[in-house]
């Protein structure tokens, strides 16, 4: 099924990408063509006058704004809302981003550091565009409770994401499935289950759910709810966004490699959650098959971790490897 989805995407003739979230912020470094700068994007925005008031901000989290080029028509696709409100709406407002505009909204997995600024985001959304609920793309399993044990065995509960009910109040129109979908008119794929192929992506380990019963853990490492979506660009191929990788962002690249088929895989975008004592590990593992995939653009961001950039970096030059920052614009 998830091939067929694949095959009926309709290619675009460019995707432009705004980083509204992300951990870090970087504003100064040199980058290569394709990808601007916040500084360079606040001043094409109107920026005049520097300060401290007018910059984006850092959260541990992720949101992107994605912007299919057809012609001369545009849909945009809003990928997760990051952590929580302020940091979502404050560079929102810098970037001056269209809300408005938005034709849908992903959310790629059930966490709060990509779900806790989905209630600003639907406000944003429908003050924007007089109303309307927008079309929100989720599956069942995102709902679920979650927590991490600690090594004593003592659990943190994670923040619960907003039920279906409240999702609705708020103003999305929910596709609630586990399959693989089309979003806006075709020209986004949103992937189903990723299977889980190689031998040392494993999830996260210490990663729980609350049982049936309500008051018991059970433990939930592969986090079988994430999606990723991907875009096909005319001339380029397809150009996957993989919000936090849980499933593994090798196991992400096979997937989309074999949904589609005879078209390339052309750029990845997003976490690839190799920071942290249970996945460092696996950064050579991950580095060594990233070289099969031939991509003309890496790009990290989020959770991925200062060991694996440092570890792609010794592979690609910085025309193939760019990490992300808040503000940012990628072009593909």
């Amino acid at each position: 099924m998830s091939a067929s989805v694949a095959r009926q995407l309709k290619p675009v003739d460019a995707l432009e990408v705004s980083v509204l979230v992300d951990n870090v912020v970087d504003p100064l470094s040199t980058l290569p063509k394709g990808v601007t700068g916040e500084l360079a994007v606040l001043q094409a925005k109107g920026l005049r006058v520097s300060s401290g008031h007018v910059r984006c901000c850092a959260n541990h989290g992720l949101s992107l704004v994605i912007t299919a080029r057809v012609g001369s028509d545009v849909r945009i696709l809003l990928f997760d809302a990051g952590p929580e409100a302020y940091t979502f709406a404050r560079n929102g407002d810098r970037l001056r981003t269209p809300f408005g505009e938005v034709g849908g909204i992903f959310l790629s997995h059930g966490h709060w550091d990509h779900a806790g600024g989905m209630p600003e985001a639907l406000r944003l959304v429908t003050s924007a565009n007089g109303g309307k609920p927008v079309p929100f793309h989720v599956n069942e399993g995102m709902f679920a409770t979650r927590g991490l044990r600690r090594p004593n065995g003592t659990v943190v509960p994670a923040e619960v994401v907003m039920n279906p009910v409240e999702l609705e109040r708020r103003g999305a129109a929910l596709v609630n499935s586990p399959d693989a979908r089309g979003v806006i008119e075709q020209l986004f794929y949103g992937s189903g289950e990723i299977p889980r192929v190689t031998p040392y992506e494993r999830g996260l380990p210490p990663h729980v759910r609350l049982a049936a019963d309500g008051a018991n853990w059970e433990p939930d490492p592969l986090i079988l709810d994430e999606r990723y979506v991907a875009a096909h660009v005319k001339g380029k191929g397809v150009v996957v966004f993989t919000a936090c990788s849980h499933a593994g962002v090798i196991n992400v690249l096979r997937d989309a490699r074999n949904v589609f088929g005879d078209v390339p895989l052309y750029a990845v975008m997003g976490g690839f959650h190799l920071a942290g004592t249970e996945v460092e590990a696996i950064i050579p593992d991950t580095v060594r098959d990233f070289g099969s995939f031939a991509l003309k653009r890496i790009v990290p961001c989020h959770c991925t971790g200062w060991r694996a950039v440092h570890a792609l970096a010794q592979v690609y030059n910085e025309d193939v490897l760019v990490p992300a920052a808040v503000g940012q614009q990628f072009v593909f």
